[in-house]
């Protein structure tokens, strides 16, 4: 599997707020979308997120989210050292994604670009 990049996910309670601040930092703009009733902005290697304290609790799971060129990849290479994978692939606004438990108990996620396509 090839990483690409990591991003540290962020829980916030005013989204704008917090979207000023990493703009800021980062010098990059968001890129804002929508998963269930939580708000996201991807802003630099940051992924903020503000909704619901119950969608949120279970999102505060994910220790963080990988890049990767390609989620297939990425599950063939997971099974052989035997992650468990809990969600996904599935498709999402900016590609598609997945999310495996590691055989230490750590959850990621793990995202590729590939738009329009579902494993």
């Amino acid at each position: 599997m090839d990483i690409l990049g990591t991003s540290l996910r962020v829980c916030v309670k005013d989204l704008d707020a917090a979207i000023a601040v990493y703009e800021r930092l980062t010098g990059t703009e968001a890129l804002r979308f929508q998963r269930g009733g939580v708000s996201v902005a991807a802003v630099g290697c940051f992924f903020l997120m503000s909704g619901p304290e119950a969608e949120l609790s279970i999102l505060r799971k994910i220790t963080a989210t990988i890049a990767v060129k390609d989620v297939d990849d990425a599950v063939a290479d997971l099974r052989a050292v035997g992650a468990d994978i809990i969600a996904g692939p599935l498709p999402t606004p900016i590609g598609r994604n997945l999310v495996a438990r590691h055989p230490d108990g750590s959850v990621f996620e793990y995202v590729d670009r590939q738009q329009g396509q579902a494993a």
